[in-house]
């Protein structure tokens, strides 16, 4: 997996993670707030997700769910 993929499926559990009511752009922020992003990267990051509908209207799509869910696996330790 290259680091393009790594960021995207941490982007896709972060939206997964989310607070009930947080917004796409509150998750952009805590994730750049943790030194993972620089803000424009995060914002071209998840307009690459939108663009490729792993999030629609603001939400994961289906495809979007089973990726971070994927990522979750990966990185929980064992």
């Amino acid at each position: 997996m290259n680091e393009a993929d790594m960021v995207k499926r941490v982007f896709l559990l972060g939206i997964l993670k989310k607070e009930s009511g947080e917004t796409l752009d509150e998750v952009t922020k805590s994730l750049v707030n943790t030194g993972m992003f620089e803000l424009d990267e995060a914002e071209r990051v998840l307009q690459e997700l939108i663009d490729t509908k792993y999030v629609v209207n603001g939400e994961l799509s289906f495809k979007g769910i089973i990726i971070a869910k994927e990522a979750e696996a990966e990185f929980t330790l064992k």
